[in-house]
């Protein structure tokens, strides 16, 4: 072989090395676990989940994931198997995602996921019935990246009104509770709040699901903005009656399921410092945790955005702090009615009542100053969204000429239209500005808001005009009381807004006056049939005919007696009979006699008894006791004056 051939093959050789070391050492490996529980066998169907599932699954294939196992319909073997499975794949994964939609119960602030054949006659059943959150979170732990776990589970749940609790202080609550995941790089998103639950929707798919389907396979996206997106979709679709949830932190840096597709672009005109400080605040503010905006003011401690940090950070510790004086107050209201029911002494008792008004009120000041700094952080994010419009504005005449021009257009379609616009603007390339703080309204608003939803779940009944008085505090009662709920009746809160609008239907019964009757939703009067009246427990009742007076008979003038004094009589013969019931049968005329003595001057009414029968005593005559008794032997005798 020739030296030109040889060094032709070494030519080839080393240009095939060279193709190979272009690519890329380790490409993202990416893969996913899907599982849909529709179809249970103890519990009612449930239409969506396997529609969601399937969605997500073909979403992933769609956007290039290396390997997506989609499984529907799991016994808890088979689920067992599942992830068995997949901590296998995920253990060389630099992504490892999982996505559930079904049942989800929690117990004693554990979440789990429920098989479709689960029974869950009993609380501790769910040990060996269901799978924990953290089972799932063990199987994706060995992924390089990142880690990601979805669930769609924080639906009504019908094994919860049916389990037998075998400890009465073990809690079950409504929706899944608050988690924090313990590994870096790790989110965990609920379809609703902690505590809540999520919409089943009218359509196909969940409003949930849905978009996902539409934010999570879109190139280059930020995952944190995947959320936010879908949160901002489920909040317009559900009414504001769903917020999804994400839990977790991730780094500084852009973490999108999908990476945007590599273009040459010119080199970058030097960027505005301030921009990335903007960057970095938005950041901060998706995650809105106290670890999050401590990261972004230690880099950033001076300037326009660490001020506002620093209103974010304040009103995150005055609900940190209002949550500690809420459960101080649970605290010594708890330890008050246990000296009270154990009988303590009255000094103990009384210092107990005070602590419990101490607690009360660092509960209510906790309150008003969490909502100082809820109102202050949300006045100056809404002037900072002012002044970048404008800014904008200013520097692109052709939107101001736009924004102009849609003046006369209704509110409501300029919110969607602006809220449409700032996600194209998010999905482009370039890191412009979306204010994702949540609007909340001032206490007068929210107690309007409130008054008038309880209005409509037929709670309250007066006038709804934003003053938070007595009466709405008692048609808030009312509503703990019918709804199982144990909100603070002092203060009207955002969280019990919430709660009721979540109710489609009266949920408080119609209370009507005397005489009147509910009617659906209003109080109709009673009008009773000819011949009833209307009683104190407020129904028709028969009237009695009166009893007719009987008919005089001839009888002799001594043997008429005086009627009110007929039953006492009576009563008195047969008192004096039982008295002397032992002494042979004959004790009944004394008895008679005995009572009669009582009324010696008024001889009408005595009867005299002996062998022979009884008779009225005649008139100008009573009877005297001469003891004795017996056959023969007359006890009473008949006096004449």
């Amino acid at each position: 072989m020739s030296f030109y051939t040889q060094f032709r093959l070494f030519a080839l050789v080393l240009g095939a090395l060279l193709v190979l070391i272009a690519e890329p050492a380790s490409a993202t490996k990416r893969v996913a676990l899907v599982v849909g529980n529709s179809t249970y066998q103890n519990a009612p169907l449930l239409p969506n989940p396997a529609n969601d599932a399937a969605a997500i699954a073909a979403t992933l294939k769609g956007a290039g994931f290396d390997v997506v196992d989609s499984r529907l319909n799991l016994t808890a073997t088979d689920m067992k198997r599942a992830l068995r499975d997949f901590a296998d794949q995920a253990r060389d994964a630099d992504i490892a995602l999982v996505y559930y939609a079904g049942h989800g119960i929690e117990i004693d602030g554990t979440n789990y996921l429920i098989p479709t054949d689960a029974r869950l006659e009993r609380d501790t059943d769910i040990y060996d019935e269901a799978f924990s959150l953290d089972r799932v979170l063990l199987a994706i732990e060995p992924a390089k990246q990142l880690r990601v776990v979805i669930v769609d589970a924080c639906r009504n749940n019908p094994f919860a009104d049916t389990m037998k609790r075998t400890v009465a202080s073990r809690s079950i609550s409504r929706g899944l509770a608050r988690v924090e995941p313990t590994v870096s790089n790790t989110l965990i998103a609920f379809a609703a709040k902690a505590g809540l639950t999520a919409l089943d929707g009218n359509s196909k798919n969940s409003p949930y699901a849905a978009a996902l389907v539409k934010y999570i396979a879109k190139p280059g996206l930020d995952l944190r903005r995947v959320f936010g997106f879908v949160r901002d979709d489920v909040l317009q679709a559900t009414g504001n009656r769903q917020e999804p949830y994400v839990y977790g932190s991730l780094g500084g840096e852009d973490v999108a399921l999908v990476p945007s597709a590599k273009k040459e672009e010119p080199r970058p005109a030097a960027q505005n410092p301030q921009s990335e400080v903007r960057r970095d605040y938005e950041l901060a503010l998706q995650l809105n945790n106290k670890a999050a905006l401590g990261v972004f003011l230690s880099q950033h401690p001076d300037g326009y955005y660490a001020s506002l940090a620093k209103l974010q950070l304040n009103q995150i510790e005055a609900e940190d702090a209002r949550i500690e004086a809420t459960e101080k107050a649970r605290q010594a209201e708890q330890q008050r009615v246990r000296l009270a029911s154990e009988g303590a002494q009255r000094t103990d008792q009384e210092r107990a009542a005070a602590d419990l008004k101490a607690a009360e009120n660092a509960r209510i000041a906790a309150e008003t100053t969490k909502q100082v700094a809820q109102q202050q952080a949300t006045d100056a994010e809404r002037k900072r969204a002012a002044s970048e419009a404008s800014i904008i504005a200013a520097l692109n005449p052709r939107s101001a000429t736009k924004n102009s021009a849609a003046v006369g257009s209704p509110p409501a379609a300029k919110s969607v239209q602006s809220d449409a616009n700032a996600k194209i603007t998010a999905l482009s390339d370039g890191p412009h500005q979306v204010d994702l703080a949540r609007t909340d309204v001032p206490q007068a608003e929210l107690a309007k808001s409130l008054q008038s939803e309880l209005s409509r779940v037929g709670c309250f009944t007066g006038a709804v005009d934003g003053e938070w008085n007595a009466a709405s505090q008692r048609s808030l009662k009312l509503f703990n009381r019918q709804a199982g709920t144990k909100f603070d009746t002092k203060l009207a809160s955002l969280d019990a807004l919430d709660a009721i609008k979540l109710r489609s239907s009266r949920i408080c019964p119609m209370i009507c006056d005397h005489g009147y009757r509910a009617d659906g939703d209003q109080c109709s009067k009673i009008i009773c049939a000819e011949g009833s009246f209307l009683n104190d427990d407020n129904e028709c009742e028969k009237q009695r005919a009166a009893k007719p007076a009987k008919p005089a008979t001839a009888k002799p003038a001594t043997a008429k007696r005086d009627d009110g004094d007929e039953r006492p009589a009576r009563q008195r013969r047969q008192a004096g009979g039982e008295a002397a019931g032992a002494a042979g049968g004959f004790g009944g005329a004394a008895g008679i006699a005995a009572a009669g003595g009582a009324s010696r001057r008024s001889s009408g009414g005595q009867l005299f008894c002996n062998n022979s029968g009884c008779r009225a005593v005649n008139r100008g005559c009573h009877l005297e006791y001469r003891g004795g008794g017996g056959p023969g032997n007359d006890a009473n005798a008949e006096v004449c004056n």
